[in-house]
């Protein structure tokens, strides 16, 4: 704004104004900005002199607005909530914050992330967090097409152009079979068992050392584990073993949210546990997957 000699004031100076005006106390104001009191009342009193009127009644026990001070103060707010947002999303942009993050999990494994994806949250109000599904058939696909910033996958991973973050959790394995299986009344079944019972395979880009983490190609004791119908989504894997033809070590979480009359799930004892972590294209990384990489490691 202007006074009457034409001279700008600063916008240190309406803060001061607006601070003075909520408080109505010059030492509260002067210790909520960082400034001396003597700043407070030096700025004050220019304001006053380029307005031509007073904005403030000052006595030895009170402060408070002028009818002047009152209008300036509703005038102002406002305009300066405005360009205080703008200078923040400016400076969160600059600083790679603002924007879209993409963020792919395995079915709804994303419940399972709560915690970091709210901690991203209210640290980056300004970015725009997306989730899609990942199929764990092609678990590096949308990454590598750029569909997905990044993906929360099962490990190990040992691809030269993907990066690996910290460990965030891991699943238990169970094994699915259908209801009239044989299997179906046991209390629990030990990995040796999937030898004598065709698995679900999966049709897809997935490396097998990735699918091996899930279901190994050899039981304990190096017998062979035979392969059965060969199926691309988790839903089709619960038509094949509801049909009887194959069995399937599941997980857990997944097991949990699929509640089926034609399908039990059966404790594995000493069965493998999935480790989960994200990982993002390394041609790929910007300062909100760095971002996002914190926040889980923080949230853990």
């Amino acid at each position: 704004m202007t006074g009457g000699g034409g001279s700008l004031v600063e916008l240190r100076d309406i803060e001061i104004f607006l601070t003075l005006a909520e408080e109505l106390h010059f030492g509260r104001t002067a210790e909520r900005l960082h400034v001396s009191q003597a700043r407070v009342s030096q700025s004050i009193r220019q304001q006053e002199r380029r307005i031509g009127g007073a904005l403030f009644e000052r006595t030895s026990r009170s402060v408070r607005l002028t009818p002047l001070g009152e209008r300036l103060r509703d005038r102002l707010a406002a305009g300066y909530g405005e360009i205080m947002a703008g200078i923040a999303e400016a400076t969160a942009a600059a600083r790679g914050q603002v924007g879209t993050l993409t963020v792919g999990t395995f079915d709804t494994h994303h419940q399972e992330i709560t915690a970091v994806l709210d901690l991203f949250r209210r640290r980056h109000p300004h970015c725009e967090l997306r989730m899609r599904e990942i199929l764990p058939a092609d678990p590096f696909g949308a990454l590598r097409a750029g569909r997905v910033d990044v993906g929360l996958v099962w490990l190990p991973v040992h691809e030269p152009d993907l990066v690996v973050g910290p460990v965030l959790y891991t699943e238990e394995l169970v094994l699915a079979v259908a209801a009239d299986h044989r299997l179906a009344g046991r209390d629990r079944v030990e990995m040796e068992e999937l030898g004598d019972h065709p698995v679900v395979g999966l049709e897809g880009p997935v490396p097998d050392y990735v699918w091996a983490a899930h279901t190994p190609a050899v039981t304990p004791a190096g017998r062979p584990i035979r392969r059965g119908a060969a199926v691309t989504t988790l839903e089709e894997a619960f038509t094949a073993i509801g049909a009887g033809g194959v069995v399937s070590p599941i997980g857990s979480y997944a097991a949990a949210s699929r509640l089926r009359r034609d399908i039990v799930f059966v404790p594995i004892a000493g069965g493998p546990a999935l480790r989960y972590a994200p990982v993002w294209r390394s041609a790929g990384e910007t300062a909100l997957v760095r971002a996002f990489v914190q926040a889980a490691a923080d949230a853990v």
